[in-house]
């Protein structure tokens, strides 16, 4: 009878990301174009071309840059922010502010952002001259693009990180708190000892769903960049994440088979990262069981 239930979903899984996902891993044997239609078949060629491509690798490592910026930055701000509400406050008026930046389509995130950091009328660097910091690059900066990209995305997402943190300090007995009180803890050596082991498994989904949604940003860089480096991910590719790259290959190149091997790489990858951390963590188990 439960099967009836998951028909549904299971019908849409099918036809809206298991078919495409193995059609792309077929492709990704393909010299498939765009404008051609059906490819011939070139074997491993495309994933060859892969590891001999240096763009590849640089889009690697600023993703990867990217990635590590972020997660370590928005994790430890949302640890922060979820224990501060959770300790000073639990008002929904406040967690509706936090969560407002996330209801913000990425889109229009990256041009608020464009404005507001441009080298000569943005409103960031105005207050920068004020202070008597001077004007920065940021997103027309190869040294600061990156970080900018990664505070970006940080700014957009703690909130919504904070409130899933928060609501995993929920479940933690408030008894334990008590009782290392009692024992004369203070409040840093509860967090370590008492709130980081019992919302280790809330963590482990946070970090899983942080690096994989950082792996695939697109949207960001293709708003934020494109009017600054002439094209996104400038400039001069220091921006250039996996993902515009793979969209750079398919849509400007017209070389989808070489993007669909991109991404069946890319997939792995999160596959691992994704294992990894919650063997790592071990969240699949609760001390609170």
């Amino acid at each position: 009878m439960a099967s009836l239930f998951l028909l549904p979903a299971g019908f849409g899984f099918a036809i809206f990301y298991l078919w495409p996902s193995l059609r792309a891993l077929y492709m990704s044997f393909t010299d498939y174009s765009l404008l051609r239609g059906e490819g011939e078949l070139v074997g491993l060629q495309n994933y060859e071309d892969m590891i001999a491509d240096p763009l590849f690798w640089q889009s690697m490592r600023v993703t990867g840059l990217y990635v590590l910026i972020n997660i370590v930055v928005q994790t430890i701000l949302a640890l922060l922010i979820a224990v501060m509400m959770d300790r000073l406050t639990r008002s929904v008026i406040i967690r509706g502010i936090l969560v407002l930046p996330w209801l913000i389509p990425q889109v229009v995130v990256g041009l608020l952002w464009l404005w507001m950091l441009d080298p000569r009328l943005g409103v960031v660097n105005h207050l920068l001259n004020v202070v008597g910091i001077g004007s920065q690059g940021f997103l027309g900066s190869p040294d600061q693009v990156v970080p900018s990209l990664a505070g970006i995305n940080t700014w957009r997402f703690v909130g919504y990180t904070a409130l899933l943190l928060f609501a995993g300090l929920q479940m933690i007995p408030k008894h334990l708190y008590e009782s290392a009180a009692l024992d004369g803890a203070g409040e840093i050596r509860m967090f370590f000892r008492v709130t980081l082991p019992l919302l280790r498994p809330v963590l482990a989904l946070v970090l899983v769903l942080s690096v994989v949604g950082s792996f695939q940003v697109f949207d960001l860089v293709q708003v934020a960049t494109g009017g600054i480096g002439g094209q996104p991910g400038g400039p001069a590719d220091s921006s250039l994440v996996i993902y515009v790259y793979i969209f750079r290959q398919a849509f400007n190149f017209n070389n989808a088979g070489y993007a669909a091997a991109m991404s069946a790489v890319l997939a792995v990858l999160l596959a691992l990262v994704t294992v990894l951390i919650m063997r790592g963590l071990r969240g699949s188990r609760s001390d609170l069981a």
